[in-house]
């Protein structure tokens, strides 16, 4: 392991009917399901027809550079976890929502 790189763990309690949007991370990415469903698809384009239900106990794992989304449709807890640096990629940079804060400051 590089002096660059650390384990990440973080937890996230998202509402029913969060969205992510279609992403990639720069390192391996593993992700829990802690209680709720989390969906689940593939792909650069957002289409909730697509994908698997994770269900509370259920385990993702994705691959760097991997293209994907995500989505609830009740409350759900999520445990992330793999090496960091952690960093997300949005596929269409005008869904990063750090963008927007950046617009609403000017």
């Amino acid at each position: 392991m590089s002096c660059h790189q650390w384990r990440v763990l973080l937890s996230a309690k998202v509402p029913a009917g969060y969205k992510i949007p279609p992403h990639t991370h720069p390192t391996d990415e593993s992700v829990t399901v802690l209680s709720g469903t989390f969906h689940i698809a593939m792909g650069d384009k957002f289409d909730a027809k697509k994908g698997e239900a994770v269900r509370a106990g259920g385990f993702v794992a994705t691959q760097k550079g991997m293209q994907y989304y995500g989505w609830t449709t009740g409350p759900a807890v999520l445990q992330i976890h793999g090496m960091g640096p952690f960093a997300i990629n949005y596929v269409n940079p005008a869904d990063d929502p750090r963008n927007k804060t950046s617009e609403k400051k000017q």
